[in-house]
């Protein structure tokens, strides 16, 4: 009797210590082009504090349209300031979690033994020797907008698009050209600068007056479970260190606020 009681309550505790891990923990979709800050940030945040944060990594037009769908996450990072707007006009929002917290950048990427030339920037994409461009969906990836419209801009799109290899998100983008299947792509500077890129190719940055601007922001969802965490977190992203890695990242941060 004694043995069975002790089974059960062990049990007990270690489901009350899952319960207590679980509601020490928040999720994060974020924007792939954050691949490496976020990993960063959430690391400083977790030692700081002792709660964690999951990320998950994707498209952001890919994230909106699941948690229209009921997804438990607690807080979007978003490449553009169109789908938190649209889920704050939903009442799927926190109020007063809207934060825009940084503008991206786009690179043209091409890996360290390429013989294509970048000194052209993104007419480099037209190089006879180009026989794929990585892009990232423009259906639902800020990324591969800005990268259609700075074709579009530089008159170059219709030579190009149809050698296009689209990858799901930016991430995924770059890896087409990390790993061969691309000759050449359109990434984020975020990503040219990570660990993972930034001593594996060259990039050219594209003039930010050929694409509209890739201003993000972020929110806390009202389906958290956990909106203390959330908030914490939020508050710890709106801080000047984050600022500054964020900033060694390519990110521009001018038009970001503390409050």
């Amino acid at each position: 009797m004694n043995r069975r009681r002790l089974t059960v309550l062990a049990i007990f505790g270690i489901t009350l210590i899952c319960q207590l891990c679980a509601a020490q923990e928040i999720t994060v979709a974020a924007a792939a082009d954050l691949q490496s800050a976020m990993q960063d940030v959430a690391g400083r945040f977790e030692r700081e504090t002792g709660k964690k944060v999951k990320v998950i990594f994707g498209s952001s037009g890919n994230f909106f349209q699941q948690i229209q769908n009921g997804a438990p996450l607690d807080m979007l990072f978003s490449a553009n300031l169109d789908y938190p707007k649209k889920l704050e006009a939903a009442g799927l929002i926190e109020n007063g979690s809207y934060y825009q917290y940084a503008k991206g950048k786009i690179v043209v990427w091409v890996p360290n033994d390429s013989k294509i030339n970048l000194n052209s920037g993104l007419r480099a994409v037209i190089d006879p020797n180009v026989k794929k461009i990585a892009i990232a969906n423009p259906l639902h990836a800020p990324y591969g907008q800005a990268a259609v419209s700075a074709m579009q801009k530089e008159g170059i799109y219709d030579k190009a698009k149809d050698k296009f290899v689209v990858g799901e998100n930016i991430s995924q983008t770059a890896s087409f050209v990390l790993s061969g299947s691309a000759d050449i792509g359109v990434v984020a500077l975020s990503l040219a600068l990570s660990p993972n890129m930034k001593d594996k190719g060259r990039y050219k940055e594209i003039p930010t007056d050929e694409y509209p601007p890739i201003e993000q922001a972020c929110v806390i969802l009202n389906s958290s479970k956990n909106q203390e965490i959330a908030q914490q977190f939020l508050s710890y992203f709106k801080s000047p260190a984050v600022a500054d890695l964020l900033v060694g990242y390519g990110f521009d941060v001018s038009r970001r606020t503390n409050n």
